[in-house]
């Protein structure tokens, strides 16, 4: 082996063993979101609904 592989595996076999998921910090990002999914929805349509109600106010004078 050449001594660029040499260092490359020592490298790459240093960065897989001090790397490691937490399943509970997965599951809160996800969570997290889904609730800033859910709050963009909430305000969209608000946002539509108000434009109808609006237009409905206007189209009624």
């Amino acid at each position: 082996m050449r001594e660029d592989q040499v260092n490359y595996n020592k490298i790459n076999n240093s960065n897989s063993s001090n790397r490691r998921v937490d399943i509970n910090d997965l599951l809160s990002r996800v969570r997290d979101d889904e609730k800033k999914q859910k709050k963009e929805n909430l305000v969209f349509f608000s946002l539509i609904a108000s434009v109808i109600v609006i237009t409905g106010i206007i189209a009624s004078l």
